[in-house]
């Protein structure tokens, strides 16, 4: 949860604004490079021309930006080719843990989750699902992590780094106001008589099917899935990999028409039919029925962590209370540490909170969206440091990751310079 502070715009965004370009899509699904066993298509190198110009304030349609952009795919196809030459693996919980970050800093950046899924053409439900949004992500993992096990050992020397400084100092820009942050995050919890009564009503609709019932018609009054509800659950066919894993190991136990028991999942109840299968793929269709969170569940949380603001001392510190009352499992262990950022590096929705904040102050409780769920933060704002133009004594470590990224860069390109001399890879333009 760390990254949530930090906005980029990813490929999606790129997928997204094309994707009801179905007709000039088909045009345009051409062969533009092939890479060992990889093929690069010019909708292919559309959608990343357009999120890097983006990105970068370019003209999409420079030839020069254009190519720029198609080496960058080459060599990010080079190194898909050596991960699988390295059986790197990617579990499935990765993947759908990046594709809920990036399309929740996808509906920020476009205002609310309905306008996203009109850039799609879909419910973002479904996006979650299709099989072709999920291999980019698992693609795009599989990359960082080769470069993430390339760069490991790379090190630099404190002579390195003061070379650096003596080298790039008049062109290194000031350093902007930093704040340093932790936080610690709870999500509101149903009662358990309202998940017991949700389980009840699972109950009562899978005793409608097995007298008679119809699913589809089911599926159509009761569901709250927006992405298959209308079309009685109906989810089409899925491959591996494409669910939650609750609702993923309960999917394939079935036999072809059995119908499930209530699978609870984050989303709440599903009944689930297997309508066929077809070796790893499967063609299911489900009822989603709510786990109502009630604004007593959210006060509850709100009230808990006000009194948590209250408590830090010397013995019971911030750190103490996150790694005990935390949930976010990517900070808790370390005491609740977002780091050092900016304020261009701070979501939007807390940037004001946080930096209207004294140093030692912890925020009041703020709603924090994290994928398709939500749960309430408190930030405790470490230390404020100013503007200041670096220097090697109080800023050496920032220094020295500037240092080791000029030498991962330079390493990155001498070894694609030999991947082109060892895999097979040809423009086709």
């Amino acid at each position: 949860m760390k990254k949530y502070f930090y906005v980029s715009l990813l490929m999606l965004w790129a997928a997204a604004a094309s994707a009801q370009q179905t007709g000039q899509q088909q045009t345009l699904d051409k062969v533009v490079a092939v890479v060992d066993k990889e093929v690069i298509t010019l909708s292919d190198l559309a959608f990343s021309v357009q999120q890097f110009a983006m990105q970068n304030k370019l003209d999409p349609k420079d030839a020069d930006v254009q190519s720029r952009v198609l080496d960058g795919m080459i060599n990010d196809k080079l190194i898909l080719a050596q991960a699988l030459e390295d059986s790197i693996v990617v579990t499935d919980d990765e993947v759908t843990d990046r594709l809920d970050r990036q399309l929740n800093m996808l509906v920020q950046r476009v205002g609310s989750k309905e306008k996203l899924e009109e850039m799609y053409g879909m419910p973002i439900t479904r996006v979650k699902r299709d099989f072709q949004y999920r291999e980019m992500i698992r693609k795009q993992l599989l990359v960082e992590k080769v470069q993430q096990a390339r760069n490991a050992s790379l090190s630099v020397s404190r002579r390195e780094v003061e070379e650096f400084f003596e080298q790039y100092k008049d062109s290194i820009p000031k350093v902007p106001t930093e704040y340093e942050l932790s936080h610690i995050y709870m999500q509101p919890k149903a009662d358990s008589s309202v998940i017991h009564a949700a389980y009840v009503r699972a109950l009562g609709l899978i005793d409608s099917l097995k007298a008679g019932g119809d699913f589809s018609d089911i599926a159509k009054r009761y569901s709250i899935d927006p992405g298959s509800a209308a079309q009685g659950g109906d989810l089409g066919w899925v491959r591996r990999g494409s669910f939650v894993k609750e609702f993923e190991e309960a999917t394939f136990a079935l036999k072809e028409n059995e119908i499930s028991k209530p699978i609870k999942t984050q989303f709440g109840y599903h009944i689930i039919q297997l309508m066929e299968r077809r070796g790893e793929s499967v063609h299911p269709r489900h009822i989603l029925l709510p786990i109502e969170q009630s604004q007593a569940n959210d006060d509850s949380t709100i009230a808990f962590l006000n009194r948590l603001r209250a408590r830090p001392d010397a013995k019971t510190t911030f750190a103490v209370l996150a790694k005990k009352y935390s949930e976010d499992n990517d900070t808790k262990d370390i005491g609740g540490d977002l780091g050092k950022v900016s304020a261009e590096q701070i979501d939007p929705a807390y940037v004001d909170v946080v930096t209207a904040a004294k140093p030692g102050e912890i925020t009041e409780p703020k709603k924090l969206n994290v994928g398709s769920k939500y749960g309430y933060h408190i930030i405790y704002v470490r230390s404020v440091v100013p503007e200041h133009t670096i220097n090697i004594d109080t800023d050496y470590h920032r220094l020295e990751q500037l240092a080791l990224q000029l030498k991962s860069a330079a390493n990155y390109q001498k070894w694609v310079e030999e991947m082109r001399k060892n895999i097979y890879w040809e423009k086709k333009l």
